[in-house]
């Protein structure tokens, strides 16, 4: 039963990493800035709508467990960064052999020539302001009082400022650095630092509810 689960939760984060792929490639494909920030909402929308598991929408609520499901959802999170990069790693493989690859080339280049020149600590911070954006994005998807008008507004929302912003998510930073083909140890060394970062920022606000309550 819990090898069928951990396979169940591997594939769907595998699909999570595929529509981040997507979302990133029509990111790259689209000149204007703000449409496609907006347009990379497609992903998490798709993501939320068919349950598939993304780590940056699932981390903030390891803060929700008990003391005792701690352990197990730390395996299903580790499930979950895994499936996700080898979805996006197979996205952005894929595309690099694509006659659509030219197109965005030497932007995916750019952006992470510019990641991988940034300090620790900027991206430690930038990866933080993420972390938060995105809790807040998939908790409000969930919250069924909500108005399905609000719901689905503030996933396009939350995407489009965390990159209009620069804020860095690293499932979407696995699929830049697989397009790229500039995988490294130092490229390993600055998405699990993101990976830090987008956590820190998702415990934010579920920390913060505990304290008020």
């Amino acid at each position: 039963m819990l090898l069928k689960t951990s396979a169940r939760t591997f594939l769907n984060a595998i699909f999570a990493g595929l529509f981040i792929g997507i979302a990133g490639t029509v990111y790259l494909a689209t000149p204007n800035a703000m449409l496609g920030a907006f347009l990379f909402a497609f992903g998490l929308m798709t993501i939320l709508c068919y349950q598939f598991k993304l780590y940056t929408g699932a981390i903030g609520y390891l803060m929700t467990k008990r003391w005792s499901e701690i352990p197990s959802y730390l395996l299903t999170l580790v499930l979950i960064w895994a499936g996700n990069l080898a979805g996006c790693f197979a996205v952005g493989t894929l595309v690099r052999t694509s006659r659509s690859f030219p197109r965005i080339d030497a932007r995916v280049a750019g952006i992470c020539a510019d990641k991988l020149a940034d300090g620790a600590g900027s991206l430690l911070i930038l990866s933080f302001f993420c972390g938060i954006l995105m809790y807040v994005a998939v908790e409000s998807f969930r919250r069924e009082e909500l108005a399905p008008i609000f719901r689905f507004a503030s996933v396009f929302l939350c995407v489009a400022v965390f990159i209009l912003c620069g804020f860095e998510h690293c499932i979407a930073n696995m699929y830049y650095f697989s397009a790229a083909g500039v995988w490294s140890w130092p490229t390993l060394g600055a998405i699990l630092l993101m990976t830090l970062g987008n956590s820190i920022g998702g415990w934010l606000i579920p920390l913060a509810d505990k304290v008020r309550k």
